[in-house]
C-alpha cells in the first residue's frame, strides 16, 4: 500500500515515483526547514553582488528557472541561469553563484561550481552528498543538503527548487518568500489530496491527451516554468515527446507553423496552455486568440487553470498537477515512470575513454 493511498489499478512503479510526487507539499516543507537552518556566516550580505547565477541540469537545473521566474518581478539583480559546464565570461568576484545538484556528482554543475570558485564568486550549493558537496566544504561555502530517498532528481522539486529561494530571502535579496512558501505547501497540500483520488483532473487530462504528442505554453512567470516542467516530465516519466513554447513570442513564430500540415498534426498534437489569475491581461487575449486559431489543426485543446493566487503558488501548483499528469500517461502505457536507461547510457558514453 503506497503512503497516500493512490489508487492501484497500475502499475509498474519501481522506484515509488508515485509516492515520492505525492509528497511535494512535505518535501517542500522540509526544504525551506533546512535552508533555513542552512549555516550562512561565511557568506557576507553586504558583498555588494551584482548578480545571481544559477546552474544547474535536468531536474535539478530547473531550481534556477524557478528563481528566475519568481525574482523577475522582485529582485534587483539579474538572475542567469546556466546548464553547462561553463559560466558567462563576465562572472566573478561579485557574482552569488548558486549551484544545485541532487546527486552530488552532475558533471556540468561540478564544472561550473569549479569555474566560479576559480573566479572567487561567492558560491552557494544545493547539494546531495557526494563530490560537490566535499568540494563546498573544503572551499568553505554553505551547502543546503537534499535528503537522502527521493527516487530521481525530477521528484525532488520542493527539495532542489526552495532553497535557493530561502536562502537568498536570508540575505536579504528576495523579501516575503518565506511566507508565500508556507501559504504554498498548504495548497499543494490541498490539490495533491485530490489529485491522489480516482478520476481526478490529471488523470482526466490524461486521457485527453492519450497518444499524442502534448505542446504545453506558458508564459515568462509561473506557467513558462510549469510549461517547462510538464513537457520534461512527460519526457522522462512517460518516455514519451513533449515540447514547450511562450507567450508572446510564440506569436511570432510558432503559430505559423500550424495549417500546413493539419492532416498530421491533427491526429498527433495536443495543446495545453497554462492558466493562472495573475497573467498580463494581453498573454489572456493572445491564447484565446492562439486556442481559435490552431482548435482546427491539433487532435485536442487543453486548457489547465489554477486557483492560487500569488505566483509561487501557481508555479508549484500547476507543476505538481503536470507531474501527476505524466505518470498517468505513463501508467495508460504501462511504462515504469522511475528508470531512464536512455540517460545512464549517455553518462556512461560520456564517461567512457
Amino acid at each position: 500500500m503506497s503512503v497516500f493511498g493512490l489508487p492501484s489499478p497500475r502499475r509498474l512503479d519501481t522506484e515509488g515515483m508515485w509516492d515520492a510526487t505525492a509528497g511535494l507539499p512535505e518535501q517542500l516543507a522540509s526544504a525551506v526547514a533546512r535552508a533555513e537552518a542552512a549555516d550562512l556566516s561565511g557568506v557576507d550580505p553586504a558583498a555588494g553582488w551584482g548578480e545571481v547565477v544559477v546552474c544547474g541540469m535536468g531536474g535539478s537545473g530547473i531550481a534556477g528557472d524557478v528563481l528566475a521566474a519568481l525574482a523577475w518581478t522582485r529582485m534587483q539583480l539579474p538572475v542567469t541561469v546556466v546548464k553547462s559546464y561553463r559560466l558567462p565570461v563576465r562572472v566573478g568576484p561579485r557574482a552569488l553563484v548558486v549551484a544545485v545538484s541532487c546527486s552530488g556528482a552532475t558533471e556540468e554543475t561540478l564544472a561550473a561550481a569549479a569555474d566560479a570558485w576559480e573566479r572567487g564568486a561567492t558560491v552557494v550549493t544545493v547539494s546531495g552528498p557526494g563530490p560537490l558537496a566535499r568540494a563546498a566544504e573544503e572551499a568553505g561555502s554553505p551547502v543546503v543538503a537534499v535528503p537522502a530517498g527521493i527516487p530521481e532528481p525530477r521528484a525532488a522539486l520542493g527539495a532542489l527548487a526552495a532553497p535557493p529561494l530561502v536562502v537568498l530571502e536570508r540575505l536579504g535579496l528576495l523579501p516575503g518568500m518565506r511566507d508565500l512558501l508556507a501559504q504554498t505547501v498548504e495548497i499543494l497540500q490541498q490539490s495533491r489530496d485530490m489529485l491522489v483520488q480516482p478520476g481526478s483532473v490529471a488523470e482526466h487530462l490524461a486521457r485527453q491527451i492519450g497518444r499524442t504528442i502534448p505542446l504545453v505554453h506558458g508564459a515568462p512567470g509561473p506557467t513558462g516554468v510549469a510549461a517547462l516542467r510538464w513537457k520534461t516530465q512527460v519526457n522522462e516519466n512517460a518516455k514519451a515527446p513533449a515540447f514547450w513554447a511562450l507567450q508572446p513570442e510564440l506569436c511570432h513564430n510558432e503559430v505559423a507553423g500550424w495549417g500546413q500540415h493539419g492532416d498530421v498534426t491533427r491526429q498527433a498534437l495536443t495543446l495545453v496552455q497554462l492558466r493562472y489569475g495573475g497573467e498580463d491581461p494581453r498573454v489572456s487575449r493572445r491564447s484565446r486568440l492562439v486556442r481559435e486559431l490552431v482548435r482546427e489543426v491539433a487532435a485536442n485543446v487543453l486548457e489547465v487553470r489554477t486557483d492560487a493566487e500569488s505566483d509561487v503558488a501557481a508555479l508549484f501548483d500547476l507543476c505538481l498537477l503536470g507531474d501527476f499528469v505524466s505518470l498517468h500517461l505513463a501508467a495508460a502505457e504501462g511504462v515504469d515512470p522511475g528508470p531512464v536507461p536512455v540517460l545512464g547510457d549517455l553518462k556512461r558514453a560520456m564517461a567512457a575513454p
